[in-house]
């Protein structure tokens, strides 16, 4: 059986791309090194050539060739001085470079076979326009290292100088690499936008999540349980009346006692058969008891209690450990520390839970055209959503710890982006196109950002992206118009928070949009709503995103479906109130 090993070189200098690491550029959500890992995961063993990267699987070698940046045949070179290091080499070597943002396993799997069934020494891929790509190709292994034996130097060679007579080419398609920026750009907007529910997905199941820590459940209200809260008490904690009324024991009449039960007083002595005593709600009922009657169920004459006829038989006494008891889980992990949770917590005689979060985030305005205080200047307006996407993000459940104004600079995200701080996510308004102004998505790839959502398939919010910087913390850059962030921002934000806090998904709310058919069109929309007359909601039909002047008076968003018909479902989301 033909066995085979990679060598995937992620190093060089990426001159053409001004020194940034351009293997961790990430197309389509995912970095190119990983697009060439995913592509040799079938292979005995694989070396990454290349500058360290702790975030890599530890059966990955990887190693380094000197000096570095010496060129792709001195990576291969130090790559097969690793392989050979390891028992029993394999017969076939797969070398890739890891710029190939469209390479998938069935492409290399098809060079390994060509390899496999001819007498070649080397198999290459060719790209759409018939040129070798000597940098995606399968040798046999005696082959390369003959190769590279022939060689006086190995330092700044080109690949040709290894290329041996007895090649082969195969046509192939998605092989074309990323040398420059603009075919970075180009192969990011090749990629389709993501649908909204994918979307959802990746963030709520890909984000990493934030430590575990011990806390007053009140003190941290918008934090999710990373595990059950189970009770430190039973409730209720002894046997109480459910309702004002009369303890009883056994069969009527009952001559009523003087004493009085309280709830919080003294629990009266134990009851004799026909008797009864005057109880209060949650007053500890009397040892004896057998059933507590409500005061409107029973007549008193003189001194004596009877059950009034044609009343139900029922005994309102609420049981010790009724509710739970010790051990009991109330809550399942993955339940938000909300004021429900907080009162069970204290009813259940919790002082401290376990928990992630809550998320802490910092806004980050952009653009030189918006200014939040003093005289406009000519060609500026009014920053109108940064002073309330704080009582958004807190409709959310996260706490916003500052709110910062960031100018339009070729480098200005860079400081942002690597600043050290407390927060689990910044939320970046604008500078998420492509425009000229627009340098988070350059910033996110020198900061070596793991891009989750690099576009949304939503009008509006197409330009939205969301990554995650290396040890944290997770970028949510929404467009800069005012209305699409808003939307935007309510559409992702529980599914952000899911992903830090490891919070369970809540249920999604649908019901009829009555006038979906002149809203819908080829791609999903999201639009404000009211509710109508006799239920389902009645969408807006033209929205400016300028402004937030389009929420005024209604109730909620709507996400409207491609070509959707009236009376459709679609989902809603609650504006905060």
């Amino acid at each position: 059986m033909t066995t085979v090993d990679a060598i995937v070189l992620a190093g060089g200098r990426a001159t053409r791309m001004g020194g940034v690491d351009k293997p961790a550029i990430a197309v389509g959500g995912r970095a190119m090194l990983n697009v060439a890992l995913d592509a040799v995961a079938g292979c005995v063993r694989t070396v990454v050539v290349g500058p360290h990267r702790p975030e890599l699987a530890p059966e990955i070698r990887q190693v380094q060739e000197v000096p570095a940046g010496a060129g792709p045949v001195a990576a291969v070179a130090c790559g097969m001085r690793a392989l050979q290091e390891c028992d029993f080499p394999a017969d076939l070597v797969v070398v890739l470079a890891a710029d190939l943002p469209f390479l998938t396993p069935a492409a290399v799997d098809e060079l390994i076979e060509h390899a496999t069934t001819s007498e070649a020494d080397a198999v290459f891929a060719a790209d759409e326009s018939g040129r070798p790509q000597y940098l995606v190709g399968v040798w046999r292994r005696a082959a390369l290292l003959a190769a590279l034996q022939q060689l006086d130097s190995v330092t700044n060679q080109p690949m040709k100088a290894l290329v041996p007579v007895g090649t082969m080419m195969v046509p192939l398609a998605g092989i074309a690499d990323c040398d420059t920026p603009e075919q970075v750009r180009a192969a990011q907007a090749a990629v389709p936008p993501l649908p909204l529910d994918r979307a959802r997905t990746v963030l709520s199941t890909d984000i990493t999540r934030l430590p575990v820590h011990e806390a007053r459940p009140a003190a941290v209200r918008g934090a999710t349980l990373a595990e059950p809260l189970r009770a430190e008490a039973p409730l209720p904690r002894f046997d109480v009346s459910a309702m004002d009324g009369y303890a009883v024991a056994g069969a009527e009449p009952w001559r009523l006692r003087r004493d009085v039960g309280f709830a919080g007083g003294e629990r009266p002595v134990g009851l004799l058969p026909g008797e009864a005593v005057r109880i209060a709600t949650g007053a500890h009922i009397p040892e004896g008891t057998d059933a507590v009657v409500r005061d409107e169920f029973v007549r008193l004459d003189d001194g004596v209690l009877h059950r009034l006829p044609d009343t139900p038989v029922r005994d309102d006494v609420r049981r010790r450990g009724e509710d739970w008891h010790i051990g009991d889980i109330v809550a399942t992990a993955g339940t938000p520390v909300t004021a429900a949770l907080i009162s069970v917590a204290t009813a259940a005689e919790v002082g401290a839970v376990r928990v992630r979060g809550p998320v802490r985030a910092r806004i980050i305005m952009t653009g030189d055209e918006i200014r939040s205080a003093g005289p406009l200047r000519e060609g500026q307006t009014r920053d109108s959503v940064g002073p309330v996407l704080p009582d958004l993000l807190a409709w959310h459940g996260i706490e916003a710890s500052d709110r910062v104004h960031l100018r339009d600079t070729p480098n200005g995200f860079d400081e942002v982006l690597t600043a050290a701080s407390d927060d689990h996510l910044l939320v970046i308004v604008g500078a998420t196109g492509g425009g000229a102004a627009d340098q988070l998505r350059a910033a996110l790839d020198r900061a070596r950002a793991r891009i989750l959502v690099h576009r949304l398939r939503l009008r509006p919010g197409g330009s939205t992206v969301v990554a995650e910087l290396p040890g944290g913390p997770v970028v949510l850059g929404l467009p800069g118009n005012p209305y699409a962030a808003v939307a935007t921002l309510c559409a992702l934000a529980p599914a952000v928070v899911a992903g830090l806090t490891g919070r369970a998904p809540g249920r999604i709310r649908t019901g009829p949009l009555h006038n979906a058919g002149a809203i819908s069109g080829p791609v999903p929309r999201i639009v404000p709503a009211r509710t109508g007359a006799d239920g389902g909601w009645i969408g807006d039909v033209h929205i400016r995103t300028a402004h937030l002047a389009g929420l005024l008076d209604r109730d909620g968003l709507v996400v409207v479906p491609p070509h959707a018909t009236d009376g459709a479902l679609v989902e809603y989301l609650p504006l905060p109130v």
